[in-house]
Order: C-alpha cells, then sequence, then structure tokens
C-alpha cells in the first residue's frame, strides 16, 4: 500500500532535462487540456522570471496506468505515446509554460501565427532598469521578426541586425550548446574585458540555463475523480475539468486498418450539428450521464451502477458503442416530446435535469411510447409538493417506474400533494424546480399575445428572434409600492407572471392592469387571457375602471385557483391533496 507521501510528491528537474524528456514522449498532454493562448509578451515574461531567479509556479503531473487520448504535438514538436508503456505521465498543469519553453529553445510552429518563429534571442547590451514596473524583458527577449532588417529595408530592425552579427544578440539555445564561441566572437571584437558587462550577462543567462530548476508535484495513485477535483482547483482559467473530459480521452480509439476510429465529444458534436431545436445544446455531462443509464440497463454486466464521476470514469468504448444508435432515437424522442408535446420550447424550462435520464431510459428502443402517461408523469413530479427527483437513489426509482409501462406494467402513481402557498409565494427570481415547472406549465398553454392575438408568444424560433418572449409582471412593481400596505403578497410571486413578447411588453412598461389591458381588450380577449391562466376578474375590473385597493392579493389568489385546475386536468385518475400552508392563526388548511 503506498504512502501519502507517494501519492503527492515535489521534485524538480533542470529546464534542458524537462524539455528533453518531453522531446523523448515521457510526458503526455491529455486532450483535455485547454488550447494554449500563445503571446509573445507572456513567453519573454516567463522568461525573464526565469532569468532573475524566479520561481514559476509548479508543473503537476499525474502519474498512472490509465491511458487517454492526448495531444499528438505541441509547438509543432511530436510528443504522442506510441509504445506500449505501463505508466504514464499527463501534464495536468503547466501546457502553457510547456510550450513557451520547448518553443523558445526548439524553434516550433504557433498555431495561429503562420510563419512566426517563436524561437527566442537574447540581447546582452539591454541594461537592468530599476523601476518597479520594469519593461526591459521586453527589450532584452526577442524573436527573429523584431531582429531581421529584411535585407536592410526595415530601418527600425537595423540596430538590432548589426548587434546580432556582432554577436550581442544570441539564441538562447545557442548559449547552452555553442557557449565557447559565443564568448570567443564577443571576445574577438570590441569586448575582450572579461568583465565587460555584457559578457557577465552572458556567463548570466549560461549560468541560468544551467542551473534553473523547474519545480514538479507528481501525482500518483489518484483516482480519475480526485484528478477532475485537483484540476478544478488549480486551474488558474478557472475552467473546471469535467468528467466527461476524463471519459472522452479514455475512449478515445485512433483509427486503424481493422478498426474504426471513436471520439465521443465528435459523436456528440455532430449530432448536435444534425438535430433541430434548442434541447441539442445540453451540456456534455448531461449527454454522457444519458449514456451511462443506457448502458446500466442494456449492457450485459456494465458494471456503471450510477451516473456518479466515480462510474462514468469506467465507461468504456464498446459500451457507448453499443448503445448510441438507439440512443439517438431515443433523444430525439425525448427532445421532440418537451418541444412538441409538452410544447416547453427550451432546456431552460426543466425543472428536473434528471428527466433527460429517466425519460431517455423509457423512449430506448420503445417503438409505441405512451405519451398521455408521459405527460401525467411529467407534471405529477414537476408540481408534487415534494422533491422526488433529486438525487441519484430517486433517479434510478423512476427508470424502474418507467420501464414497468414500457413492459405494459401500468404503474401506479401515489396520491399527489401539492401546496397553495407554495405556489403563492413562488419568486420570479428563483430558478429552483417549483418555479420552472410554474413556468412550464403557462408555456405548455401556448400563450398568445395580447397585441397580436393570432401569435403564439413562444414559438420555435422565439430563442433567435429580435422579439423575443419576456416574463411579464402583470401587476407592475410600482402599483405595488403605491399600495404596498393593502396587499400582503409580492408583486414578484411567479403567480403574477405572464409570457408576452418583448415588444408588447416594452408598450405596456409600468402601467397597471386596468389602463393597459383597456388597449387590448377586443373581440376574444378573453380567450387569449386563458391561454395565461388570467382570471377574468382583472379584466373586469379594466372594464369598469377601477380596482380593489387589495387587487393584487385577490388576483394572485384567483389565479392560483386556474393552476389547480389546470394540474388536476393533468393529473386525472389520481388521487389528489391540496393543502395551504399560509399561516393565519397557528392552523393550517387542508382540501382534498
Amino acid at each position: 500500500m503506498e504512502s501519502y507521501t507517494d501519492k503527492i510528491k515535489p521534485d524538480s528537474y533542470g529546464v534542458h532535462t524537462y524539455l528533453e524528456n518531453l522531446i523523448k514522449k515521457n510526458y503526455q498532454i491529455p486532450t483535455f487540456q485547454r488550447e494554449v493562448v500563445w503571446d509573445r509578451n507572456q513567453v519573454k515574461g516567463l522568461w525573464d522570471s526565469i532569468y532573475k531567479f524566479y520561481p514559476l509556479g509548479s508543473i503537476l503531473v499525474w502519474k498512472t496506468d490509465t491511458k487517454l487520448q492526448n495531444h499528438r504535438s505541441i509547438g509543432g514538436h511530436i510528443i504522442a505515446e506510441e509504445d506500449n508503456r505501463t505508466e504514464f505521465q499527463y501534464i495536468l498543469d503547466g501546457q502553457q509554460r510547456t510550450t513557451s519553453l520547448l518553443t523558445s529553445l526548439y524553434g516550433g510552429k504557433i498555431e495561429g501565427k503562420g510563419n512566426f518563429d517563436p524561437t527566442l534571442y537574447f540581447d546582452l547590451t539591454v541594461e537592468d532598469e530599476d523601476e518597479v514596473d520594469d519593461d526591459s524583458y521586453k527589450k532584452r527577449f526577442l524573436f527573429w521578426d523584431e531582429i531581421d532588417d529584411r535585407g536592410g529595408t526595415f530601418k527600425p530592425n537595423m540596430g538590432k541586425m548589426k548587434r546580432y552579427r556582432e554577436g550581442l544578440i544570441v539564441k538562447l539555445q545557442d548559449i547552452r550548446r555553442d557557449f565557447g564561441r559565443i564568448e570567443r566572437k564577443i571576445q574577438e571584437g570590441a569586448y575582450s574585458d572579461y568583465d565587460h558587462p555584457f559578457r557577465v550577462r552572458l556567463r548570466q543567462i549560461r549560468d541560468v540555463l544551467d542551473n534553473y530548476r523547474i519545480s514538479f508535484i507528481e501525482l500518483k495513485g489518484i483516482q480519475v475523480s480526485q484528478v477532475c477535483q485537483i484540476f478544478e482547483r488549480i486551474n488558474q482559467a478557472g475552467q473546471p475539468l469535467n468528467i466527461f473530459d476524463i471519459v472522452v480521452a479514455k475512449t478515445f480509439r485512433t483509427k486503424t486498418e481493422g478498426k474504426s476510429g471513436f471520439y465521443l465529444r465528435e459523436i456528440i458534436e455532430d449530432f448536435r450539428k444534425d438535430t433541430e431545436g434548442n434541447y441539442k445544446d445540453l451540456d456534455d455531462l448531461t449527454y454522457l450521464q444519458v449514456l451511462a443509464v443506457l448502458i446500466n440497463r442494456y449492457f450485459d454486466d456494465s458494471k456503471i451502477y450510477n451516473i456518479t464521476d466515480r462510474y462514468l470514469n469506467d465507461i468504456r468504448t464498446e459500451q457507448i458503442e453499443a448503445v448510441c444508435p438507439h440512443a439517438k432515437v431515443s433523444l430525439l424522442k425525448l427532445f421532440d416530446f418537451f418541444e412538441n408535446h409538452l410544447h416547453l420550447k427550451g432546456p431552460r424550462l426543466i425543472p428536473y435535469r434528471y428527466f433527460y435520464m429517466t425519460l431517455g431510459s423509457y423512449f430506448y428502443d420503445n417503438s409505441n411510447p405512451n405519451y398521455n402517461f408521459l405527460k401525467k408523469y411529467f407534471w405529477y413530479y414537476s408540481f408534487h409538493n415534494e422533491d422526488l427527483l433529486s438525487n441519484t437513489t430517486q433517479l434510478w426509482q423512476h427508470v424502474d417506474f418507467l420501464e414497468k409501462e414500457k413492459t405494459d406494467i401500468e404503474p401506479i402513481f401515489e396520491r399527489f400533494l401539492i401546496d397553495k402557498n407554495r405556489l403563492r409565494t413562488s419568486s420570479y427570481s428563483s430558478r429552483g424546480r417549483l418555479s420552472r415547472a410554474i413556468l412550464s406549465l403557462l408555456a405548455n398553454q401556448e400563450p398568445r399575445d395580447w397585441a397580436y392575438t393570432d401569435r403564439h408568444v413562444l414559438s420555435n424560433v422565439y430563442y433567435i428572434l429580435t422579439d423575443k418572449p419576456n416574463l411579464h409582471h402583470i401587476f407592475p412593481s410600482n402599483y405595488i409600492l403605491q399600495n404596498k400596505d393593502k396587499n400582503k403578497l409580492d408583486s414578484n410571486s411567479l403567480m403574477n407572471i405572464a409570457y408576452l413578447t418583448q415588444i408588447t411588453n416594452l408598450q405596456i412598461s409600468n402601467d397597471n392592469p386596468i389602463q393597459y389591458l383597456r388597449k387590448y381588450d377586443s373581440q376574444g380577449f378573453e380567450q387569449i387571457l386563458s391561454t395565461h391562466l388570467v382570471p377574468k376578474g382583472v379584466l373586469d375590473w379594466s372594464r369598469i375602471q377601477k380596482m380593489p385597493e387589495n387587487s393584487l392579493d385577490i388576483f394572485i389568489e384567483e389565479r392560483i385557483g386556474l393552476f389547480i385546475e389546470k394540474i388536476k386536468e393533468k393529473l386525472i385518475g389520481i388521487s389528489i391533496d391540496i393543502i395551504d400552508t399560509k399561516e393565519s392563526g397557528n392552523e393550517e388548511f387542508q382540501a382534498s
């Protein structure tokens, strides 16, 4: 058994030793590392830190027997592992520094920089500056395009080209490889004095290159899930390493003569490109967890017992390949169910993200889905007073529940419980399960615009229109402020919210209902309001141009009643308990 000291081991290597080991393919960079953003001044700043013997921060290396997909090259230098090693060393943190060091000394090619030569040179004539904001390193470290005078035609570089020919600007790599020749050229020129500042700087940069050591932290005996956490915590870009990145790297397979290639990221991206609507843009982790549920159910002895990182890490290429064809069909049916049966035009309305997994499993290899049952399932769990799909234990219970219907065994829904007070106090600013359920029910009614009554507010293309849907306060906040002592309820309750097009919403502005509803009150407008589950009473107030002082409270209570009736319609055949935990003394009101 490895000790704790073996798991995290600090070490250090000389710059050249590290880079030579990299070129010898002793290190790899996994593909989940982000793209390098190469900046010449950052590269110069890195070398200035080395020149001044400042610490660079540690390179984090993960030693493991797990083979991952890795980058084929870095800065144009091939580093991909080709032989049959049993242990691999992956650079988890330090790719940017590694690229800068490697290309500065060995040259190479920088992505997106054309024919730019990243080899770095050192100008021996540049003196140190005393200012705190020392920028001398930008003049001391140079790239060839800052030296080349293009045959004497580019005047800004002519002085540097002259110094280069005199041996006073030298290639960093040559200082180590051919120090004697460089020193001799300077000595034979005008700088025979051993202690001349130019020769002192030459010896200083040589000593730096020979003696500067890069700190390493080596991780060994670390599980993939732990690697994800470590990567997230040390990653300076603030981008967490998702288990999806690890699975992509582990399941990657290069195309050979006898076997097709496999690249999970590309498969999902191609699926997104070929799929219409907004659900295709689900995050990568959700796609992976849907696959994990399907592998658990439909791949014999999969050993993928859950959708947590611990088990996602164990998914194998052949398992994904086995479920993938039916999984794509299942997801298309799922997206169609949300968008065209429930009329929910985007993933932001789905109350539980686990619905993608439970319903994805139900649609898998299912040629005869029961949509009436699925609608009942969706609304039952979206509005139930208790969170019944918030952990993985419940997830598998749901998968089993849906599997019964799939095999012609009609599952039984328990009594449904809903608290009117939770509807009453649901917040406009919340993005919780019940808030999304309320907005889903409003979207399900296919609400019509008040100004253009033949237009649905939520259309298939509403995400990309200029006139996008807005969530409109039926009773605006300024009206409530004017009557704050008359109404107990908050105008930010979702019971005071309706979908309207952006233009209609702007036209209404902060007017109160008895003012703006008159503008839209034409024949059939009562039916338009019913698509928003808006009670008729507010329209009656508009028609007589008078509202009770506590009109918001009255309106919300009436609208809660409409919501309850609509939910009852969705759950016909299921026993329903309606409670109201609104405090009135210490009593709790209940009705069935």
